[in-house]
């Protein structure tokens, strides 16, 4: 009879169970509504093996390949270490190696980590300061790159985090880091693939890892980059980006500006407005948003509406703490 751990609580599942139902007998508090795998309220993580295959049965191939299941479809086979998604600690340490002001409110920030740490570019960590203070930072960097991790932080008015990156955090400081989450990343296996993506603001950390990660990995479909701001200031790395444009045919990246410019080089108008503009059609395409929480939720019915598949559309909603 397999065995099942769950933090510190170890208990056994009988064959014709599911592990939701095991879980439940044990007392144990785990979300759940529908059982039936449609609401994926019961989603966790084996952390050991690979789960059962019928109960990874409609999450995001994403989500399959970090070992996410759906405990009501799950018949464990063997014995299964799971944590719930929400269960992150934080194992590994780091160090600050580089910070480089790369427009007037965004720092690129770049940590060398001392332990094991499995990630893909465009997923988050959370970053805790000495006294607990937590912030959520997309990976900008490619994990081809070594053990550096590099994100892009942007200075908030009132942001304790922000604030405190930008003018006290010093080189050789120390960081501590949970483990990557999120199912915003490349996924290689179809190269030939069109990939859409479109960011406003620090929304481009995440895409930019993602293009970084694609490319390195052979991606030659198509990869167009919409990346929007008010303002020039605000469209950073747009020289990384044009030299990237240069070196690769298949990558496209098109800088838009809000405001009213004359400023050439640059699109006028804003950027999902701009990119699902110019796409007749997006079935077939994987669509990258993040950035603006407004502009993640309206791209995201408009991708689908102009054909893109659900599990083809992979949303990453900045929302600004202090």
């Amino acid at each position: 009879m397999p065995q099942i751990s769950l933090g510190e609580t170890q208990f056994a599942c009988p064959g014709d169970e599911t592990l939701l139902d095991a879980l439940l007998k044990a007392n144990l508090r785990i979300p759940y509504s529908c059982r039936q795998g449609v609401c994926q309220s019961c989603l966790m993580r084996c952390l050991n093996v690979a789960p059962p295959a019928n109960s990874q049965t409609g999450l995001k191939d994403t989500l399959q390949r970090q070992n996410y299941f759906l405990a009501c479809r799950c018949y464990p086979e063997q014995d299964m270490t799971v944590a719930l998604p929400d269960q992150q600690t934080f194992a590994v340490n780091a160090v600050v190696i580089k910070k480089q002001l790369l427009a007037p409110d965004i720092l690129r920030l770049v940590l060398q980590y001392e332990t094991p740490l499995e990630f893909y570019a465009g997923q988050f960590i959370n970053l805790r300061r000495g006294d607990g203070l937590t912030r959520s930072y997309s990976i900008a960097i490619s994990p081809q790159t070594g053990n550096l991790l590099e994100f892009h932080i942007r200075r908030l008015p009132q942001g304790q985090f922000s604030n405190w990156a930008h003018d006290e955090l010093a080189i050789g400081s120390p960081v501590t880091l949970s483990q990557a989450q999120g199912n915003c990343y490349y996924l290689p296996g179809n190269h030939g693939q069109p990939l859409l993506l479109i960011g406003t603001g620090s929304g481009l950390a995440p895409l930019y890892g993602i293009i970084n990660d694609a490319l390195n990995q052979g991606h030659n479909g198509v990869i167009h980059l919409f990346h929007g701001s008010r303002n020039a200031d605000g469209l950073y790395l747009s020289d990384e980006l044009r030299k990237l444009e240069e070196k690769f045919a298949n990558f496209q990246y098109t800088a838009c500006l809000s405001e009213k410019h004359s400023k050439p080089g640059f699109a006028q108008g804003r950027a999902h407005d701009l990119a699902l503009a110019d796409k007749d059609s997006l079935k077939g395409w994987r669509v990258y948003l993040c950035g603006h929480p407004e502009m993640v939720k309206h791209s995201q019915k408009m991708a689908y509406l102009k054909g893109a598949s659900l599990k083809d559309i992979y949303a990453d909603a900045f929302i600004a703490g202090k």
